[in-house]
């Protein structure tokens, strides 16, 4: 027997199983597990590429899902003026002047030569920075989370379709992939680990702590659908008359409409990436990704540049982890930075990886299920 055929066999066996639990326990079971199912995988896709095609080991899964989640809110919630005219331009003051204190320092790095100055220098100046960004941005935080906090107390976002979050939470953790390689990738694997691991815990403390970006532990609800609302399909006599037909209820198929329709969305992107990824493995540019992770020695002494591929793979995976962040956000609708565990469900995809094979795109695609 193949291993193509194996593997067919294998979705053979997880769409029966899901086909089965259909029908002992219900169907609305059975889509919620397909579409968890189909999140899982393109998060098992991302960690795939960097592990399996690179050999990166990223523990940091959870803070790239919840810069998604988080490009979720920013991107199709409605902005609210209220907060925006209390603190608003405060808080952009304040993230502008942190923007300027990072560059300058970098400035200040690479101008002084001798090593003690510039360590002086670069802390005075860090240390006078912090208190003037921390009196131009707290009154604006203030300001903003005393505004209704038992409804919003936030900014808000831009009020534009939720779709356009999926692709933005791609870029928004690949941004911070690409702050996080550029430090941490020069290091072992295992200190690789606990690096990532780090930087997870900050942006998921960070999400779960400002309120007037997030709202916190008291969570975001009502982040708008691509897909119609069950109450919608129930006023229409149309769905009604077809779903009279079936012999269902309005309810129950309302409910199976509408996890139909996240499954295509999910099933969509998850073609779309696992079609680009097959054909950047069996590509010269994946035939080198893995020579790398085989003998980077050799591939060194072959003159490849090691640190750039790895930065290049640690963002196209961390991009994938974001884009399925904003895809879960958009299912559950609603933003609980509470719930983000980052051991634990790092953890779950790891096992998901290491099941389905690591190096193997479709057999990620099998482990998230």
């Amino acid at each position: 027997m193949t291993d193509n055929i194996k593997t067919y066999l294998l979705f053979a066996a997880v769409f029966l199983l899901i086909v089965i639990t259909g029908f002992i326990q219900s169907w609305n079971s059975a889509l919620f597990i397909l579409n968890m199912g189909l999140i899982s995988a393109v998060m098992s896709l991302g960690v795939n590429l960097q592990w399996g095609i690179a050999g990166l080991l990223n523990v940091g899964i959870m803070g790239f899902v919840g810069l998604g989640g988080l490009a979720t809110v920013l991107i199709s919630m409605q902005p609210v003026p209220e907060a925006w005219n209390a603190g608003g331009p405060r808080i952009l003051a304040g993230l502008l002047f942190g923007v300027l204190t990072i560059t300058l320092s970098v400035w200040v790095y690479k101008k002084i030569k001798n090593a003690r100055w510039r360590f002086i220098s670069i802390l005075i100046f860090l240390v006078c920075s912090f208190f003037v960004y921390k009196s131009i941005l707290t009154p604006g935080v203030v300001a903003v989370e005393a505004v209704n906090p038992a409804a919003t107390g936030y900014l808000g976002g831009l009020g534009l379709p939720v779709l356009l979050a999926w692709p933005v939470g791609g870029l928004m953790a690949a941004g911070a992939a690409w702050i996080i390689g550029k430090t941490a990738l020069g290091l072992r694997s295992d200190y690789l680990a606990i690096a990532t691991l780090g930087i997870s815990e900050i942006i998921i403390a960070i999400l779960r702590n400002e309120d007037w970006m997030t709202r916190g532990v008291k969570n975001v609800a009502g982040i708008p659908r691509p897909v119609p609302y069950e109450i919608d399909l129930q006023a229409s006599e149309n769905f009604v008359n077809r779903a009279a037909s079936f012999g269902l209820d309005p309810t129950t198929a309302s409910t199976l409409f509408v996890k139909i329709a996240y499954a295509g969305l999910f099933g969509l992107v998850l073609l779309v990436l696992v079609w680009l990824s097959q054909r950047a493995l069996n590509s010269p540019w994946g035939r080198m990704m893995r020579a790398i992770r085989d003998n980077e020695t050799a591939a060194q002494a072959m003159g490849k540049d090691i640190k750039s591929r790895h930065l290049q793979i640690f963002i196209l995976g961390s991009a994938v982890c974001g884009i399925a962040g904003a895809m879960m956000t958009t299912l559950d609708a609603q933003l609980t930075p509470g719930a983000y565990q980052p051991l634990r469900f790092t953890f779950l995809i790891w096992v998901m990886v290491i099941v389905g094979g690591s190096g193997s795109n479709l057999g990620s695609i099998l482990g998230g299920f």
